[in-house]
């Protein structure tokens, strides 16, 4: 299933994947003037349309004796979609891991469990303000389906350039890390010095204490 997604996602079948692009932004952009259940009824109308005429006229061919009986579907309805057990556990345990591994570090950053962090993620969360103020949940969603069909291809054509500018990326943002550390670390105030043990005093020589006793 991931090599089928990867290949989908890469383009290597031109085909397939420009049927899949096509019909995800066009039924998401159809969501605009028309609801979930008008879009998901009239795609599955539109493709009936096509579907039965055909079956019709194989049918008719069978009868008139001009097919031998073949079914122009029969590869599509052989095909098992079906998961196995195994399969099964193992998709319900890795969602499971992400939903857990989520909600863990929902935790860690609303209470504070790493000051950088959370500084991070309230920027993000009044970038998001503004996003949601100038646009809506669909165009992201519809821009989302456009950079996860289109990054992939750029990068495997502009792998080198791109991995130049991430490696520049990561150094300004660790330089810029490294300066904010500093600059906690000048302000922090020092620690306090620990007192200092008290020494035991010095016994007197033996020999002074045997003087002083005779």
């Amino acid at each position: 299933m991931a090599t089928k997604l990867v290949d989908l996602l890469y383009w290597r079948n031109m085909r397939k994947t420009g049927v899949v692009f096509t019909g995800l932004v066009i039924g998401l952009a159809s969501l605009f003037q028309l609801s979930a259940i008008t879009v998901l009824s009239h795609i599955c109308l539109g493709v009936m349309c096509v579907t039965f005429p055909l079956r019709l006229y194989y049918k008719l061919l069978e009868v008139l004796r001009w097919n031998p009986g073949v079914h122009p579907f029969q590869s599509y309805l052989n095909y098992d979609g079906s998961l196995t057990d195994k399969e099964t556990v193992m998709l319900v345990e890795e969602v499971v891991l992400l939903i857990a591994f989520a909600i863990t570090e929902f935790k860690r950053l609303i209470f504070i469990d790493s000051i950088f962090d959370s500084i991070k993620f309230v920027v993000l969360l009044y970038l998001l303000s503004y996003v949601g103020v100038l646009t809506n949940g669909l165009t992201l969603v519809i821009t989302a389906v456009i950079a996860v069909f289109s990054l992939p291809l750029l990068y495997k054509k502009q792998q080198v350039r791109i991995r130049r500018m991430v490696r520049a990326v990561r150094a300004f943002v660790k330089r810029i890390k490294n300066l904010c550390q500093s600059l906690y670390d000048s302000v922090r105030p020092s620690p306090a010095p620990a007192p200092a043990p008290k020494t035991a005093p010095l016994a007197a020589p033996a020999s002074k204490q045997k003087a002083k006793s005779k």
